[in-house]
């Protein structure tokens, strides 16, 4: 996935400004797919020139406002249904995990331990997330909520990945 992509998404449902996609990405892709600022506005600079969205309607302080074009639909729904979803190939946390050896017990148990609260604060704060949004029933509602729901198990496998992986280190 790109932030491309997401962008893209994001405008499939209605047009925004570029802060109002930041605060979308804050409340709902964050966990997904995170962006800063900066990357946001440079990459809707070359949404717009690459013609895949435009400048609907200009505001004060320079706000303007994306809309998708039919050219940018085109490259959404190309994206989705010609592109294989690539594996994720990498993660600091097992990585980590492959070399707990090199730790005493004690440090690896507590190493284990941390990822087990890391996790559950993760499912706490996606938890206040859920209950927090006013979900309606349009497409980035409800798919949102699916893929909240996928971040709120994984979760709670992982934290319960990490306090099985701590008891297995003698």
């Amino acid at each position: 996935m790109s932030l491309r992509h997401a962008l893209l998404g994001l405008l499939s449902e209605h047009s925004a400004s570029g802060y109002d996609l930041l605060k979308l990405f804050d409340t709902s892709l964050a966990n997904v797919w995170p962006a800063t600022q900066s990357q946001i506005y440079t990459e809707l600079t070359k949404l717009a020139a690459a013609g895949l969205i435009t400048v609907a309607a200009e505001g004060p302080r320079g706000r303007k406002e994306y809309a998708l074009t039919d050219e940018g639909l085109a490259e959404l729904r190309h994206w989705m249904t010609e592109t294989r979803p690539q594996r994720v190939l990498r993660s600091d946390i097992l990585l980590r995990v492959f070399f707990l050896g090199v730790l005493t017990p004690e440090q690896a148990r507590s190493y284990l331990d941390e990822l087990a609260g890391m996790s559950e604060r993760e499912h706490d704060n996606l938890k206040q997330l859920m209950e927090s949004v006013d979900w309606g029933d349009d497409n980035l509602a409800v798919h949102g909520r699916i893929a909240l729901e996928y971040g709120l198990r994984f979760n709670t496998m992982r934290r319960e990945w990490a306090k099985w992986a701590a008891a297995q280190i003698k």
